[in-house]
């Protein structure tokens, strides 16, 4: 049994099941293990660990703030073994399980062709996709939980191994009717900060990119309000709370009925570079390489038929 110092495998796997089931009695029954048997191992990991990882109660288990943290890592190291086992089981032929994060404002136009096209190719691979933040997806690509991720390049991926895809515009974007130069077919980027911003909090999607583009012209980035679901962020547009700055692709079905607008910003223009990231301390199995070939591949074709609305091709 593999084992790190006198923790077991076995053990990483029994708690995080206990974890999804939430309860000792159900992860049991899932596993074909006695529960004593399950509580004995809990119990001999949390003495390893010298900290307690769940909370036991008549209703089942939730976990302590050590287990949570235990949780993300015990997950990370499950799927980087059956990485390993899958990239010694079938490193003929590209198949087993791939895991890739996409941002929610990417996952509208690259989730669908990329899901497609996989299942063409590769239909002994199994696709998972993931729609995350940013900040979380680069966290969750260092410690293995997701193989590979697409990011944007704000500067900050040295930990990664980068795969530039396209340059996406960003534009500004507001409902309708609002009142904001409702008559222009541009605005300045000044004129688009000094509006109340519904944005991303500062660490995910394009907040970073948009803070570095106002130091770099010497501006200021007025009222803000921050909410990381591109969903909310939409129906607080749509309540009138305010504009934002976004790529086309995520407000595309608003726009296209009518309900929101978008103008292009300039004086500087601004757009991000979207790529795909791996580990670079963790290496990729052979359907993870395929499926980052397909990324590619699949980005390139979106750009070319201009079917991923404000992205073009980097040269």
């Amino acid at each position: 049994m593999l084992s790190y110092g006198n923790m077991e495998l076995r053990q990483l796997r029994y708690f995080v099941a206990i974890v999804d089931h939430g309860s000792l009695s159900r992860a049991a029954l899932v596993l074909h293990v006695a529960q004593p048997a399950l509580t004995q191992q809990l119990r001999q990991l949390e003495e390893e660990l010298g900290a307690q990882l769940l909370h036991r109660s008549a209703q089942g288990v939730v976990s302590t703030d050590a287990g949570k943290v235990f949780y993300d890592h015990a997950q990370a190291i499950l799927k980087q073994v059956a990485d390993a086992r899958s990239a010694v089981t079938h490193s003929a032929r590209p198949s087993g399980s791939v895991t890739m994060g996409l941002p929610h404002s990417i996952s509208g136009a690259l989730a669908l062709p990329l899901l497609t096209a996989a299942r063409e190719q590769y239909p002994d691979i199994t696709l998972q996709l993931t729609e995350e933040l940013t900040g979380n997806l680069a966290e969750q690509l260092k410690s293995g939980r997701v193989n590979l991720a697409v990011l944007f390049d704000d500067g900050q991926l040295t930990p990664f191994s980068t795969t530039p895809l396209a340059e996406e515009e960003l534009r500004f974007i507001s409902r309708h009717d609002a009142i904001w130069f409702t008559d222009r077919d541009t605005v300045t980027l000044q004129q688009a900060l000094n509006t109340t911003l519904i944005l991303p909090g500062l660490q995910h999607g394009v907040r970073p990119r948009i803070e570095a583009m106002a130091r770099a012209a010497g501006l200021v980035i007025g009222n803000v309000i921050e909410i990381n679901s591109i969903a909310i962020l939409k129906s607080a547009i749509m309540a009138g709370m305010g504009a934002t700055i976004l790529p086309v692709a995520p407000v595309l079905p608003e726009i296209e009925l009518g309900q929101m607008r978008s103008v292009r910003i300039n004086s500087p223009a601004i757009s991000r570079t979207v790529v795909l990231c791996a580990s670079r301390n963790i290496p990729l199995t052979n359907a993870a390489n395929a499926i980052a070939a397909l990324t590619q591949q699949v980005a390139t074709d979106l750009c070319q038929r201009n079917t991923w609305p404000g992205a073009r091709l980097l040269s």
